[in-house]
């Protein structure tokens, strides 16, 4: 229901602590000399009926944190200079890079807001973590890194896309970017070879982490593991399905009904399936 709501998006970490105050609740008319005689709305306000985006919560200073949790629990914010109290309906999305736990357990985030705010926690995992993205990253880096300069999109081989793939990128997508863009404005033909990349990489100062290829992984490359994977969706659905198919008519002991019922799909769909990998028409 908010979906065709405000969406506003404040980096906390981007407002000075003076300022703070009045950018998330707002100003009063004529409420300090200088300010706009006519008000000012705050985030809360601006955001009313759709969504306030706070990243880099971490780093909100205590005395905000206190306001910010009787905002959550009343539904109300009260503008700097004002007595008066503005309903706001928000939906509240947080985010940040530091570690929420350890900031309650050293005092320097209040745990009921921690709590309050960690309704529906996602983790979003760290680059190094999900290694078999950077390919899909660099195609899309890429684009957007050689429309912003004027250039051809940078050609990475096999090899280079490897050497990328085996890199720990503590600065995650951010580092890897970076690392990108230089390899952009160093390439004299666009092409981008391993040697490159690995002289970029120590440019940098980081310490190159060999890939698969230089470890002796075989001819069977971990890029190579990867494209093997992007196999039309539409294939990988079906597959998906038929094991889990044969897997609840395994466990039913080759009851269809049961099956259908187990997997929550009707019998038809279910016959439809197994009529398309047997074949078989299944007697109804």
């Amino acid at each position: 229901r908010r979906a065709d709501g405000p969406f506003v998006s404040v980096n906390i970490a981007a407002v000075p602590d003076t300022l703070m105050e009045a950018e998330f609740f707002g100003v009063a008319p004529g409420a300090y000399t200088g300010a706009d005689r006519k008000g000012r709305d705050g985030k809360f306000r601006l955001a009313h009926g759709g969504t306030l985006f706070l990243d880099e919560i971490g780093d909100m200073p205590p005395h905000l944190q206190a306001k910010l949790l009787r905002v959550l629990q009343e539904g109300e914010v009260e503008p700097l200079g004002s007595n008066r109290l503005v309903p706001v309906d928000v939906r509240i999305v947080a985010a940040t890079s530091r570690d929420l736990p350890a900031l309650v357990r050293s005092g320097a985030f209040r745990e009921d807001l921690y709590y309050r705010l960690g309704a529906l926690p996602v983790r979003v995992p760290s680059l190094r973590e999900r290694a078999s993205d950077i390919p899909a990253l660099l195609e899309v880096l890429g684009e957007a890194l050689a429309l912003a300069n004027g250039m051809l999109p940078p050609e990475l081989d096999a090899g280079a896309v490897e050497l990328l793939m085996a890199q720990p990128w503590r600065g995650n997508v951010r580092e890897l970017r970076n690392v990108l863009e230089q390899i952009l404005m160093r390439s004299e033909t666009g092409r981008v070879d391993a040697a490159l990349t690995a002289q970029v990489l120590r440019d940098a100062g980081l310490t190159v982490v060999p890939g698969h290829a230089e470890l002796g992984a075989g001819p069977a490359t971990v890029t190579e593991k990867v494209q093997a994977d992007l196999r039309p969706l539409d294939r990988q659905v079906f597959e998906l399905e038929q094991r889990a198919i044969a897997l609840a008519l395994k466990s039913t002991g080759g009851n269809k009904v049961a099956a259908a019922r187990l997997l929550g799909i009707s019998r038809a769909k279910l016959y439809a399936h197994l009529e398309a990998v047997s074949g078989i028409h299944p007697v109804v």
